[in-house]
């Protein structure tokens, strides 16, 4: 009797031992999968944070090219305003010579010359 009690408690041991072995791996397994996860999801991560400056970099540069493009515009229609400007003094300027003119010729009639 005395040998079947130790024999088996000899198997549970033994059982024991080597069922707590296997969950060691398992929990290594585990761990192992949680690491590659952890890693796949940063990579993840580090894509879609490459990917908004990327696109960042994409609406600045449009936003640039926009800005260039309507201080050009701004530009061509101040010289197209200072241009009429010039054109319009000149033209006044012409007209108040010929007025001066006519006054000067008037005034040459009146007094008989």
């Amino acid at each position: 009797m005395k040998k079947l009690l130790l024999s088996t408690a000899l198997l549970l041991v033994l059982s024991l031992s080597f069922t707590s072995c296997r969950d060691t791996k398992k929990a290594e397994d585990a761990a192992d999968a949680a690491v590659e996860a952890a890693a796949d999801a940063a990579e993840d991560a580090a894509d879609a944070a490459g990917e908004a400056v990327e696109a960042a970099a994409d609406v600045a540069g449009e936003a640039a090219d926009a800005a260039v493009e309507s201080a050009t515009e701004a530009v061509e229609s101040a010289a197209d305003a200072a241009g009429e400007a010039v054109e319009g003094a000149a033209k006044a300027a012409g007209e108040a010579v010929d007025a001066a003119k006519s006054k000067v010729e008037e005034v040459k009639k009146e007094a008989g010359h």
